[in-house]
Protein backbone atom coordinates (compact mmCIF):
# COMPACT_ATOMS: atom_id res chain seq x y z
CA UNK A 1 0.00 0.00 0.00
CA UNK A 2 1.23 3.51 -0.65
CA UNK A 3 0.78 6.95 0.34
CA UNK A 4 -0.79 9.50 -1.62
CA UNK A 5 -0.01 12.97 -1.55
CA UNK A 6 -2.28 15.89 -1.81
CA UNK A 7 -2.77 19.17 -0.48
CA UNK A 8 -6.02 18.92 1.78
CA UNK A 9 -8.35 21.70 1.65
CA UNK A 10 -8.90 22.25 5.28
CA UNK A 11 -11.91 24.14 5.16
CA UNK A 12 -13.36 21.60 3.43
CA UNK A 13 -12.19 19.26 5.23
CA UNK A 14 -13.26 20.67 8.52
CA UNK A 15 -17.16 20.98 6.69
CA UNK A 16 -17.37 17.52 4.92
CA UNK A 17 -14.62 15.15 7.03
CA UNK A 18 -17.10 12.73 9.09
CA UNK A 19 -13.78 11.59 10.91
CA UNK A 20 -12.78 15.11 12.20
CA UNK A 21 -16.79 15.62 13.05
CA UNK A 22 -16.85 12.71 15.09
CA UNK A 23 -13.44 14.02 17.24
CA UNK A 24 -15.43 17.62 17.28
CA UNK A 25 -18.63 15.97 18.63
CA UNK A 26 -16.09 13.91 20.75
CA UNK A 27 -14.51 16.71 22.11
CA UNK A 28 -17.99 19.19 22.95
CA UNK A 29 -19.68 15.96 24.62
CA UNK A 30 -16.91 15.52 26.55
CA UNK A 31 -16.21 19.35 28.17
CA UNK A 32 -20.28 19.59 28.33
CA UNK A 33 -20.47 16.33 30.73
CA UNK A 34 -17.22 17.74 32.83
CA UNK A 35 -19.04 20.94 33.00
CA UNK A 36 -22.75 19.07 34.55
CA UNK A 37 -20.50 16.92 36.62
CA UNK A 38 -18.60 20.18 38.05
CA UNK A 39 -22.22 21.70 38.56
CA UNK A 40 -23.33 18.50 40.49
CA UNK A 41 -20.32 18.54 42.82
CA UNK A 42 -20.56 22.31 43.91
CA UNK A 43 -24.33 21.64 44.37
CA UNK A 44 -24.25 18.79 46.74
CA UNK A 45 -21.06 20.50 48.73
CA UNK A 46 -23.92 23.31 49.27
CA UNK A 47 -27.02 21.45 50.37
CA UNK A 48 -25.93 18.13 51.67
CA UNK A 49 -25.58 17.41 55.68
CA UNK A 50 -22.18 19.14 56.86
CA UNK A 51 -22.01 16.44 59.04
CA UNK A 52 -21.86 13.54 56.28
CA UNK A 53 -18.98 11.82 54.34
CA UNK A 54 -21.24 12.43 51.02
CA UNK A 55 -20.33 16.34 51.04
CA UNK A 56 -16.77 15.36 50.48
CA UNK A 57 -17.18 12.32 49.01
CA UNK A 58 -19.66 13.62 45.89
CA UNK A 59 -17.73 16.43 45.14
CA UNK A 60 -14.52 14.85 44.68
CA UNK A 61 -15.47 12.13 42.28
CA UNK A 62 -17.59 14.87 40.18
CA UNK A 63 -14.15 16.92 40.35
CA UNK A 64 -12.59 13.96 39.23
CA UNK A 65 -14.99 13.29 36.59
CA UNK A 66 -14.69 17.08 35.24
CA UNK A 67 -10.73 16.51 35.42
CA UNK A 68 -10.95 13.01 33.21
CA UNK A 69 -13.61 14.23 30.99
CA UNK A 70 -11.84 17.65 29.92
CA UNK A 71 -8.56 16.01 29.29
CA UNK A 72 -10.52 13.55 26.85
CA UNK A 73 -11.95 16.97 25.23
CA UNK A 74 -8.03 18.50 25.31
CA UNK A 75 -6.56 15.60 23.95
CA UNK A 76 -8.64 14.04 20.90
CA UNK A 77 -8.59 16.58 18.24
CA UNK A 78 -4.22 16.33 19.10
CA UNK A 79 -4.43 12.44 19.02
CA UNK A 80 -6.62 12.99 15.58
CA UNK A 81 -4.42 15.62 14.57
CA UNK A 82 -5.20 17.59 11.17
CA UNK A 83 -6.45 16.23 7.74
CA UNK A 84 -3.51 17.15 6.30
CA UNK A 85 -1.65 15.07 9.02
CA UNK A 86 -3.87 12.22 8.62
CA UNK A 87 -3.90 12.15 4.57
CA UNK A 88 -0.11 12.14 5.11
CA UNK A 89 0.10 9.21 7.29
CA UNK A 90 -2.14 6.28 6.21
CA UNK A 91 -1.72 4.51 3.02
CA UNK A 92 -4.12 4.64 -0.06
CA UNK A 93 -6.90 1.98 -0.22
CA UNK A 94 -9.63 0.70 -2.73
CA UNK A 95 -13.20 1.52 -1.23
CA UNK A 96 -16.79 0.90 -2.48
CA UNK A 97 -20.22 1.91 -1.99
CA UNK A 98 -21.00 -1.62 -0.92
CA UNK A 99 -24.72 -0.60 0.56
CA UNK A 100 -27.27 2.18 0.36
CA UNK A 101 -29.82 2.96 3.02
CA UNK A 102 -31.95 6.15 2.99
CA UNK A 103 -29.44 8.41 5.58
CA UNK A 104 -26.23 6.39 5.05
CA UNK A 105 -24.00 4.18 2.88
CA UNK A 106 -21.94 1.59 3.89
CA UNK A 107 -18.21 2.10 2.95
CA UNK A 108 -16.33 -0.81 2.06
CA UNK A 109 -12.73 -1.30 1.77
CA UNK A 110 -10.12 -3.80 1.24
CA UNK A 111 -7.22 -3.38 3.78
CA UNK A 112 -3.97 -4.74 5.17
CA UNK A 113 -4.34 -4.86 8.79
CA UNK A 114 -0.61 -5.60 9.42
CA UNK A 115 1.18 -3.04 11.36
CA UNK A 116 4.35 -3.38 9.37
CA UNK A 117 2.91 -2.44 5.88
CA UNK A 118 6.80 -3.86 4.74
CA UNK A 119 5.83 -7.22 5.29
CA UNK A 120 3.39 -9.22 2.72
CA UNK A 121 0.32 -7.76 2.74
CA UNK A 122 -2.94 -9.45 5.23
CA UNK A 123 -5.63 -8.50 3.64
CA UNK A 124 -9.41 -7.48 5.39
CA UNK A 125 -12.42 -5.96 4.16
CA UNK A 126 -12.99 -2.52 6.61
CA UNK A 127 -16.66 -0.82 7.18
CA UNK A 128 -17.95 2.05 7.82
CA UNK A 129 -21.15 3.89 7.55
CA UNK A 130 -21.09 7.18 6.69
CA UNK A 131 -23.47 10.19 5.88
CA UNK A 132 -22.12 11.74 2.30
CA UNK A 133 -19.56 11.41 0.39
CA UNK A 134 -19.47 14.44 -2.10
CA UNK A 135 -17.88 14.11 -5.38
CA UNK A 136 -18.77 10.42 -5.62
CA UNK A 137 -22.04 8.98 -7.04
CA UNK A 138 -24.45 7.69 -4.02
CA UNK A 139 -25.09 3.98 -5.87
CA UNK A 140 -23.85 0.78 -4.92
CA UNK A 141 -20.62 -0.62 -6.10
CA UNK A 142 -19.19 3.05 -6.88
CA UNK A 143 -15.51 3.59 -6.59
CA UNK A 144 -13.82 5.96 -3.82
CA UNK A 145 -10.21 5.90 -3.29
CA UNK A 146 -9.93 6.06 0.68
CA UNK A 147 -7.01 6.38 3.49
CA UNK A 148 -7.16 3.54 6.02
CA UNK A 149 -7.07 4.81 9.48
CA UNK A 150 -5.55 2.16 11.66
CA UNK A 151 -7.29 2.58 15.05
CA UNK A 152 -6.66 -0.02 18.53
CA UNK A 153 -4.88 -3.61 18.32
CA UNK A 154 -5.08 -5.87 20.84
CA UNK A 155 -2.03 -7.02 23.75
CA UNK A 156 -2.48 -10.16 22.01
CA UNK A 157 -1.92 -9.03 18.15
CA UNK A 158 0.68 -6.34 18.28
CA UNK A 159 1.49 -6.96 14.42
CA UNK A 160 -2.01 -6.42 13.31
CA UNK A 161 -4.34 -3.94 13.83
CA UNK A 162 -8.02 -4.53 15.40
CA UNK A 163 -9.58 -1.50 13.87
CA UNK A 164 -9.01 0.49 10.60
CA UNK A 165 -11.79 2.98 9.15
CA UNK A 166 -11.75 3.90 5.70
CA UNK A 167 -11.54 8.05 5.09
CA UNK A 168 -12.84 9.00 1.90
CA UNK A 169 -10.09 10.91 -0.44
CA UNK A 170 -13.02 13.76 -1.14
CA UNK A 171 -13.55 14.33 2.70
CA UNK A 172 -10.24 16.25 2.00
CA UNK A 173 -10.56 18.11 -0.75
CA UNK A 174 -13.80 18.84 -3.49
CA UNK A 175 -10.57 18.70 -6.82
CA UNK A 176 -12.34 15.48 -8.97
CA UNK A 177 -8.80 15.27 -10.73
CA UNK A 178 -7.34 14.74 -7.48
CA UNK A 179 -10.24 12.26 -6.62
CA UNK A 180 -9.69 10.55 -10.10
CA UNK A 181 -5.96 10.26 -9.96
CA UNK A 182 -6.20 8.69 -6.31
CA UNK A 183 -8.46 5.84 -8.09
CA UNK A 184 -5.99 6.01 -10.05
CA UNK A 185 -3.03 5.23 -8.05
CA UNK A 186 -4.47 2.03 -6.75
CA UNK A 187 -3.20 -1.27 -8.66
CA UNK A 188 -6.44 -2.98 -10.43
CA UNK A 189 -5.92 -6.05 -9.17
CA UNK A 190 -6.62 -4.70 -5.95
CA UNK A 191 -9.77 -3.21 -7.30
CA UNK A 192 -10.62 -6.48 -8.54
CA UNK A 193 -9.50 -8.12 -5.21
CA UNK A 194 -12.44 -5.42 -3.43
CA UNK A 195 -14.95 -6.52 -5.69
CA UNK A 196 -14.91 -9.51 -5.67
CA UNK A 197 -15.25 -9.79 -2.21
CA UNK A 198 -17.96 -7.15 -1.64
CA UNK A 199 -20.38 -9.87 -1.60
CA UNK A 200 -19.27 -10.75 2.00
CA UNK A 201 -20.43 -7.22 3.49
CA UNK A 202 -22.79 -8.93 5.81
CA UNK A 203 -19.60 -11.25 6.76
CA UNK A 204 -18.17 -7.75 7.91
CA UNK A 205 -21.17 -6.49 9.87
CA UNK A 206 -21.25 -9.54 12.22
CA UNK A 207 -17.65 -8.83 13.02
CA UNK A 208 -16.88 -6.62 16.70
CA UNK A 209 -14.91 -3.94 14.90
CA UNK A 210 -16.19 -3.96 11.34
CA UNK A 211 -12.82 -5.68 9.97
CA UNK A 212 -12.70 -8.89 8.51
CA UNK A 213 -9.58 -10.73 7.53
CA UNK A 214 -9.64 -12.32 4.42
CA UNK A 215 -8.33 -16.14 4.12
Amino acid sequence: MQNFRFDVDEAWAKAHNEMLRDTRRLRSSAIVMGVIALIVGVLCFLVLDPSGPWRVIVPVLCATVTVVAVAVGVAAPRAVGSAQRLYDDYPLVPAVIAEVKPRTVQLLALVNVNVDQTQPPRWALALRPVSAIDGHHRKRGTQVPSVAVSGRRSARSQDTWDEITPMPIAWGTPDTDVIEAARKAIPHELWEKLEKNRKRLEDVKKTKLNLLVLD
